[in-house]
């Protein structure tokens, strides 16, 4: 399982890299933090679940797996983007934030629910 978990956290450092430029991308041009936050996210997160599916988990990539795993994260980033700017969070945590608990909450969701075998 640890094994696992640190070919998946690889692919994550580059999902988080694909998903921190988008996002402050977008935000710079004046998109607000949930909208940039969900499109960066879909960008990234396709990426992944194609790594993910072949790389991490050595499976098929069907239709059905994809919505499941960008629908869940996808509402976890809209989610906690809009959450952001309730609070007047700044761009920075918002982002730390969520690649921190998409990594944990993303891993176990893909592991037990999307790639279980």
């Amino acid at each position: 399982m640890f094994r696992l978990f640190q070919k998946y956290a690889s692919v994550g450092v580059l999902n988080t890299l694909l998903h921190w430029s988008i996002f402050y991308a977008l935000y710079w041009q004046g998109i607000t933090q949930s909208v940039a936050n969900g499109l960066a996210f879909l960008v990234a997160v396709s990426f992944s679940f194609l790594i993910n599916s072949r790389y991490t988990f050595q499976t098929d990539m069907t239709g059905a797996r994809y919505l499941l795993y960008t629908g869940f994260m996808g509402a976890m980033a809209f989610t906690l983007g809009g959450f952001a700017d309730w609070v007047h969070l700044p761009a920075v945590i918002t982002l730390i934030v969520f690649s921190g608990g998409s990594l944990i909450a993303g891993f176990l969701y893909a592991r037990y629910v999307v790639f279980r075998r």
